[in-house]
C-alpha cells in the first residue's frame, strides 16, 4: 500500500500513543521543513491525509459529522493500521546520500 509522508508519520504518531491521538500535534511534521507552508495549507494537507486513511481503513476520527464538511479532532489506529505501522517501523529509512562516480585510473 502506497501512504505519503504525511501520512506514514500520523501511523506512527497514532501507534506510539495507547490513547486518542489529538490532530493538533501532527502540525509538528511541518517542523522539520526547510520551508513551512502557511498554516491554511498544513491543516488543509493534515485533513485530506486523515480523510483518506479513514478510506483505507487505517483509522478512525472522532469528531463532527455536518451536511457540508467533517470535523475530525482525535485519531486512533484500527488493527490493520496498527499492523501497517509496524511494516513501517521495520522499513530502513532512506538516507540522504548522494552517488557520485569515482575516477579510476588504469595502471600500466
Amino acid at each position: 500500500m502506497h501512504l505519503s509522508k504525511l501520512q506514514k508519520y500520523i501511523l506512527l504518531q497514532g501507534f506510539d500513543t495507547k490513547n486518542k491521538l489529538d490532530r493538533k500535534g501532527l502540525v509538528s511534521f511541518y517542523n522539520y521543513s526547510k520551508k513551512k507552508p502557511n498554516r491554511e495549507i498544513m491543516v488543509n494537507s493534515i485533513t485530506s491525509s486523515l480523510e483518506r486513511l479513514i478510506k483505507k481503513g487505517l483509522i478512525v476520527g472522532f469528531g463532527e459529522l455536518t451536511k457540508e464538511k467533517k470535523f475530525i479532532n482525535k485519531i486512533r489506529l484500527t488493527k490493520e493500521g496498527r499492523s501497517e505501522a509496524k511494516k513501517l517501523l521495520g522499513e530502513q529509512k532512506h538516507l540522504p546520500l548522494k552517488m557520485t562516480k569515482v575516477k579510476t585510473q588504469k595502471t600500466k
